[in-house]
């Protein structure tokens, strides 16, 4: 039998929030509500959440907040943005420190429910892929784990962030295949939303920085112009 999913709702909106708590039940999940960033903070450190609906605006701890401390925990817990704060800067930074989706106020009750459903099915998906091939890969000094989910590069560790790993894995399992911007959101982020491209770049950036060596062009993710990028293994 499977497990009923748990939703964790910071949101200081009663409205809304009621609204989207009665609409995920009525899906079968468990929810919890709070209203304010610190105890959203506290659940989310004292719960194991299968999903995390995230305002920004807040009292106490602020969502971005929120958002940053929730990827620097040991778990990947899926966070979808909600905010009235609809301008790209913020649509972006939400992106870049982790949240895996972001929708505008005022949105669609239900299109937020079959986003939380559609990203829980990519979780679920990601969980047995790496079940099913768990064999750790060796590239170019690069050790990756998808088990323990940790990455060394001649045997001194990484300090991946869960997405990083996540892009890391995906490009090394497929070397000299060439991704396009869209292609690596739908594929390593779960959506491929026109406009939120900036934030592959952003983690490939980041990533480089800890996998290539400094002041050299990059040997190990190349930017293919005009195309994307592709991951280049040594034999």
């Amino acid at each position: 039998m499977e497990q009923t999913k748990r939703v964790l709702v910071v949101e200081d909106d009663l409205h809304i929030a009621d609204l989207i708590c009665l609409h995920l039940r009525d899906e079968q999940f468990e929810v919890v509500h709070c209203a304010d960033g610190d105890e959203g903070m506290r659940l989310l450190q004292q719960g194991s959440w299968d999903a995390l609906i995230l305002d920004l605006m807040l009292p106490g701890v602020d969502g971005l907040e929120i958002c940053r401390r929730a990827r620097a925990m040991a778990r990947y817990t899926p966070i979808i943005i909600t905010s009235a704060r609809s301008s790209e800067v913020h649509r972006i930074l939400g992106l870049e420190l982790g949240a895996d989706d972001y929708l505008a106020k005022p949105f669609s009750i239900l299109e937020l429910v079959a986003r939380v459903k559609a990203l829980l099915r990519r979780v679920d998906a990601m969980a047995r892929n790496l079940k099913m091939d768990a064999g750790s890969l060796l590239v170019d000094g690069l050790a990756i784990d998808p088990i323990t989910r940790e990455a060394s590069l001649k045997g001194t560790r990484l300090d991946l962030t869960p997405r990083e790993f996540d892009l890391l894995y995906f490009f090394a399992r497929q070397p000299g295949k060439v991704f396009s911007r869209m292609e690596l959101l739908d594929a390593v982020w779960g959506y491929s939303h026109e406009g939120y491209e900036h934030t592959v770049n952003t983690h490939i950036n980041r990533l480089r920085g800890k996998i290539e060596k400094e002041n050299q062009p990059p040997a190990r993710i190349l930017t293919v112009w005009g195309r994307g990028y592709k991951f280049a293994a040594k034999e």
